[in-house]
């Protein structure tokens, strides 16, 4: 496993679920990295990246990122994964916010990463939101 792919891992361990850590996941990226929502073109930089995935836990409090396939080409890291969890929590959607439905996500999900000098320099989500509101019976 290379230092690369090591951290990528760390980063998701950093996101899961009830052991969320923000402050970690943040202090893994540069000081000019970003992470990018891509279905939303929403780009979070700083403490914003922190309160991006601290959300979602919020919302799917048991939230687990089956990572499927993991590929590294240098500093180029891309994860194909899937997205679980239960909806639990209130969450932020472009159309409003959306209650608590109860309901399970599994949704498909590609990340693309660049590191450099041990850091996360860009974070590129490409998820498929259309399966998760379709999931959540909003779609």
């Amino acid at each position: 496993m290379t230092d690369n792919e090591k951290i990528i891992r760390e980063l998701y361990a950093a996101a899961e679920g009830l052991g969320t850590d923000p402050k970690k996941f943040v202090s893994m990226f540069s000081d000019d990295g970003y992470m990018r929502d891509v279905p939303s073109s929403v780009e979070f930089r700083g403490e914003a990246i922190g309160e991006s995935i601290a959300g979602f836990a919020k919302a799917f409090p048991d939230v687990h990122r089956e990572l499927l396939s993991i590929y590294v080409a240098g500093e180029v890291i891309v994860v194909e994964l899937a997205t679980r969890g239960m909806h639990k929590g209130e969450l932020a959607l472009a159309s409003g916010t959306l209650a608590p439905t109860g309901k399970v996500i599994d949704v498909p999900t590609c990340d693309v990463f660049h590191c450099a000098g041990g850091n996360v320099i860009s974070f590129h989500c490409y998820n498929m939101v259309s399966v998760m509101q379709k999931q959540l019976g909003v779609g």
